[in-house]
C-alpha cells in the first residue's frame, strides 16, 4: 500500500479551513487522496472532496483546486517521461 499511497496525492483542509493540494502528504488537517486530475475532477463535480473533508466547497475553491491540480499532474506527466 505504501508504494500505491506515493502515487496519489493529497488534498487536505487545514485547520484554518482552507482547502489545498499537499503533495507533501504532511500538512496538518482532514485529508483525502486523489489518483489524477481526472479524479479530482470527478470527486469535484460529484462532490465527493466536500463529504471527505466535510467543508462547502465555493467555485473559487473548485477553481483553484482545478488550476493547483493541472499544474501538479501535468508535472508528473512531464516528468515521467524523461
Amino acid at each position: 500500500m505504501e508504494g500505491e499511497k506515493r502515487t496519489l496525492v493529497r488534498v487536505v483542509r487545514t485547520p484554518e479551513g482552507r482547502v489545498e493540494l499537499d503533495p507533501t502528504g504532511r500538512k496538518n488537517g482532514r485529508g483525502a487522496y486523489v489518483c489524477s486530475y481526472d479524479c479530482l475532477e470527478t470527486a469535484l463535480k460529484k462532490g465527493r472532496l466536500e463529504k471527505a473533508l466535510r467543508v462547502a466547497l465555493g467555485a473559487e475553491d473548485k477553481g483553484r483546486l482545478r488550476e493547483a491540480g493541472k499544474l501538479h499532474f501535468s508535472g508528473i506527466r512531464a516528468g515521467s517521461q524523461g
